[in-house]
């Protein structure tokens, strides 16, 4: 199966970059760059269905806010890499288009949020359509919800 590319957004504060993300049909991914010389074992990190924490152990957190809509918990996880604490959250309703990965944030504009919905369109007619290349395929007008869209997408909802 060909990949659909995404294009990974970014959430700046004060003009200084808080993290970058991007979406498909069923997942999240966020990447938010440490300090030198953080470790894993520093770092408290909490993902419920609900909200987000990051922070330092022993310190106020960096992050503590809602996530936008729900995520599956049980299959959400996180890792630190060379710098980047990179999360893997897993969407409790798969298909549905995120404007902002946290309550609260700057939601993307509507160029951006229509070419993120266009993406996850192409990834749901290449999943249901193994074998044929969507990778050149357009759209005329608006783009359709992939969740909705000719009776919609399966979806789980988080425990």
């Amino acid at each position: 199966m060909d990949k659909i590319e995404t294009k990974r957004l970014t959430y700046e504060h004060n003009g200084r970059k808080i993290y970058e993300w991007d979406q498909t049909l069923s997942d999240l991914n966020m990447y938010v760059e440490v300090p030198p010389g953080v470790r894993a074992k520093h770092l408290d990190v909490r993902i419920s269905a609900t909200q987000l924490t990051i922070g330092l152990k022993g310190n106020p957190p960096f992050l503590n806010e809602p996530f936008t809509q729900a995520v599956d918990s049980t299959e959400s996880t996180w890792t630190l890499e060379d710098g980047v604490l990179h999360f893997s959250l897993t969407k409790g309703s798969k298909g549905s288009t995120w404007e902002s990965l946290l309550k609260g944030h700057t939601p993307v504009d509507p160029f951006t949020q229509s070419e993120v919905q266009k993406s996850l369109m192409l990834e749901r007619f290449q999943a249901e359509n193994p074998g044929f290349d969507f990778s050149g395929a357009s759209f005329n007008g608006s783009v359709p919800d992939p969740k909705t869209f000719m009776g919609g997408v399966g979806y789980n909802t988080p425990q």
